[in-house]
């Protein structure tokens, strides 16, 4: 049965070590298809997950399976796919060749297209949808710490795929808009560029009224954005996605108290394409700001505020020298700051 064979993380990275380590503590059969730097860390440190919340769980190498070979799918009962989603063709093409067609496949990546992108390249696989919503930072010597808080979500199922990943200290639930959830974490995941491009923690960035002016003028682009496109964005919090955009324009005192009833934020959590920029790679700034500013082309809908923000990445990433350090104003530039609809 698929239950009782190893659950494969497709591409640990830092989700993929936290959540595949997560699964292994609690007693379920883990592989981990990693880079070659990862398994040496891995095999030299174990693996020790650390929280927010203070908790910690020390893996030895030998709790869990790891290699370079694709081939380690060939037993798989779950495939967790977390590998950046310009790699997703890739991977899919390594599953097709190795794992069992009654395997089920679930994409744990940012954006939205994984899925798609996925099944179009896995035929007859079972392929489901998923949404992390809390940051994982790599601090080196093996150890990966979640900094904000959240359940996993997992698109609904006959076998209630999400309740069999479920463990202690890893919440995952079924959803039934697995889709809306994903553009909720889409949108709010457009701050990933902001905590980039400012190179401050997300707390201390969201504790600046300034920032968060930004954020919300990002956010309501998008949000326009998905409205003509008639989507609807699906909150992970008990907050609707429309009031978003003026709660993170109140007060500081304010929006403090309404945050630390929705989130948890650890003061040194970062974005992963702050980690992105810090360590020279490319990041997923097409798949999250490019997502949305595909909609609003399609649409006639007006986002000068987030192409000015793809651009500014880009330029980041070209440089190699790492986050930018900018202020709000100078993020701004000439852009406007707030979506609207072309006139056509």
């Amino acid at each position: 049965m698929v239950a009782d064979r190893p659950i494969v993380v497709a591409g640990a990275g830092a989700i993929g070590c936290f959540v595949g380590g997560m699964l292994a503590a609690a007693g379920r059969r883990v592989a981990l298809l990693v880079r070659p730097r990862v398994k040496s860390e891995i095999e030299r440190f174990g693996l020790l997950l650390t929280d927010f919340d203070g908790s910690e769980k020390k893996l030895g190498a030998g709790q869990l399976a790891l290699s370079e070979d694709p081939s380690i799918f060939h037993s798989a009962g779950i495939v967790l796919v977390t590998v950046k989603s310009a790699d997703t063709a890739a991977v899919a093409d390594q599953i097709a060749q190795h794992a069992p067609e009654d395997a089920v496949i679930i994409s744990l990546q940012n954006g939205i297209g994984n899925v798609a992108v996925l099944r179009e390249r896995l035929g007859g696989y079972h392929v489901l949808a998923g949404m992390v919503p809390f940051n994982v930072i790599a601090m080196g010597n093996g150890r990966f710490h979640r900094s904000t808080s959240g359940a996993i979500h997992v698109g609904e199922d006959p076998e209630n795929t999400a309740a069999a990943l479920s463990v202690a200290g890893l919440n995952v639930r079924a959803s039934r808009d697995i889709t809306g959830v994903q553009w909720g974490k889409l949108i709010i995941n457009l701050n990933n560029a902001l905590s980039a491009l400012s190179d401050m923690p997300l707390a201390a960035q969201l504790a600046n009224r300034d920032w968060r002016r930004l954020f919300a003028d990002q956010m309501a682009e998008g949000l326009a954005a998905l409205k003509a496109a008639g989507v609807v964005p699906v909150s992970s919090t008990p907050i609707p996605m429309s009031w978003s955009p003026a709660l993170l324009r109140l007060p500081d005192a304010i929006f403090s108290a309404i945050l630390g009833r929705t989130m948890k934020i650890d003061p040194e959590a970062r974005s992963s394409m702050w980690q992105d920029l810090k360590q020279g790679r490319k990041t997923e700034i097409d798949y999250l700001q490019g997502a949305v500013i595909a909609l609003a082309e399609q649409n006639h809908v007006a986002v000068p505020l987030m192409r000015r923000i793809v651009a500014l990445i880009k330029e980041a990433e070209a440089a190699g020298n790492g986050p930018l350090r900018m202020t709000p104003r100078q993020i701004r530039g000439s852009a406007g700051a707030q979506g609207g609809r072309d006139e056509t």
